[in-house]
């Protein structure tokens, strides 16, 4: 039995065992986790979702977070100029192992869902309680200004 999954982005066709490298998900190592956005359930009676497979999902065991490897990219702005500059980047991934595939039954599994970071810090934002503003203290009023004194001193001094 195989399964397609879709997480970070991108699709994956996995079976049980499959080791997989994924976007960046809020779960440690050692944790088990559930993938609920499957596109297909595979095998002797295929079933294909529209969009999704309805109460399918694939859980997985998280085996550690790594990076991939390094790009680097190059920029050259202009020409006569030596405005040359190098970027490298590292995407971080979390390494994850296929445990079973659930056709059906995945709401009462009880296993944790599989969110990315950028997804879980927002979730986390929007389920904070939002602190009251104070009220505002009134404003002081602006004291009045001064005549330079230096000028009318110096002017009187001349004459």
């Amino acid at each position: 039995m195989f399964a397609v999954l879709k997480t970070g982005g991108k699709q994956y066709k996995v079976q049980a065992g499959d080791v997989l490298r994924v976007e960046l998900i809020a779960a440690a190592p050692g944790e088990k986790i559930q993938f609920n956005e499957i596109l297909m359930v595979g095998g002797e009676k295929p079933v294909l979702g529209a969009p999704l497979v309805k109460g399918a999902a694939v859980q997985a065991e998280v085996i550690d977070e790594i990076k991939a490897d390094k790009v680097i990219t190059f920029w050259k702005r202009r020409r006569k100029h030596s405005s040359q500059r190098t970027r490298g980047h590292r995407q971080k991934l979390t390494l994850v192992r296929v445990t079973d595939i659930l056709a059906t039954g995945a709401e009462k599994s009880g296993v944790k869902e599989a969110i990315g970071t950028q997804a879980a810090r927002v979730a986390a934002h929007n389920t904070e309680p939002k602190a009251e503003k104070a009220e505002a203290a009134p404003k002081k009023a602006a004291a009045p200004k001064k005549a330079p004194a230096k000028k009318a001193e110096a002017a009187a001094t001349k004459e």
